[in-house]
């Protein structure tokens, strides 16, 4: 009887050791751990819902998170910059995915290449940035490009096969089933987003070129503010005359807030608002949710442009 109760307590020890805890800093790359870890384990997320990876207050028990994480990923300095000074401290592989091979890396300022020309059409007020968009820093939103993740993708199955080999076989068809949806998805937007080019919206926030590249698509223009600073009249004036030029548009804000200038900018004018999630902040965390986000890109623009 005390073998059975040993041999039942080492096959309980070798599956928690199966586990990898794995840690991401912002929910899109939670999603994609998710989908190469399905069956095997759970990726936790550092940041809370709501929360912006450009400015976030580390709390005691985040750096204990980020201390005991077997694997940690994260997008880099160039995003979250208040996690640097921690990771110094850590011990474990840790992955910031803009410095791995393959990744298709865009910079502020990059006109996309199916829109030579569009570079100039760009309302950029400087109404008090909130992070460093300035022409040449890196873009960090690199998750909305498909083929960025594949990259890390590929690298978290690889990262997690050396950690746990009994489910190495589990992790490389994780990939290639996450792979495949991609495609997917590739087949059934790429035709919906071609009918939107040349229809004009405008953008809070420059967070969405990755996949505007991705599908041929650009921005009319950004109006760069800060949702608890009010801008001054001469630039309202300003956003607006952009505005009246473009005709019937729309202008996207990001959840869970709405700037307060976007009914003042936008009244009178025949202009629709809508909400583009970058984070994917009201998804489940499960293996078909990071292409949902994707698609939800896809379909919240085709919604509004449409309605024009």
């Amino acid at each position: 009887m005390s073998r059975l109760i040993c041999l039942i307590a080492l096959l309980f020890v070798a599956s928690a050791q199966a586990e990898v805890r794995v840690l991401t800093s912002i929910k899109p790359l939670q999603l994609i751990a998710a989908a190469v870890q399905d069956g095997v384990g759970a990726p936790e997320v550092l940041l809370p819902p709501g929360a912006s990876p450009h400015h976030y207050a580390l709390r005691p028990s985040d750096v204990r998170r980020v201390r005991d994480a077997d694997l940690l990923y994260w997008v880099g300095a160039d995003l979250e910059n208040f996690l640097p000074r921690v990771l110094n401290n850590r011990q474990k592989p840790q992955v910031a995915v803009q410095d791995l091979p393959g990744m298709a890396l865009r910079h502020f300022g990059d006109s996309h290449e199916e829109h030579a020309g569009h570079g100039e059409d760009h309302a950029d007020e400087d109404l008090g940035h909130d992070h460093d968009h300035r022409p040449g820093s890196l873009d960090a939103h690199l998750w909305l490009s498909p083929v960025n993740a594949k990259v890390i993708a590929a690298r978290m199955a690889a990262d997690l096969s050396a950690l746990d080999a009994a489910n190495a076989a589990r992790y490389a068809a994780n990939l290639q089933a996450f792979e495949q949806r991609l495609d997917a998805l590739d087949g059934r937007i790429r035709p919906q987003l071609a009918a939107l080019q040349g229809k004009p919206y405008f953008v809070f926030h420059e967070a969405f070129d990755y996949f505007e590249a991705a599908y041929g698509l650009k921005h009319a223009g950004v109006f760069s503010v800060l949702t608890e600073v009010q801008p001054g009249a001469r630039h309202v004036a300003a956003m607006r005359e952009r505005l009246q030029a473009a005709g019937p548009s729309c202008v996207f804000s990001e959840p869970p807030l709405r700037p307060r200038l976007a009914e003042t900018l936008t009244a009178g004018l025949p202009v629709k608002l809508a909400e583009l999630d970058a984070l994917g902040g009201s998804l489940p965390v499960d293996a078909t949710a990071y292409p949902l986000l994707l698609e939800n890109l896809a379909n919240g623009l085709s919604e509004c442009l449409n309605s024009l």
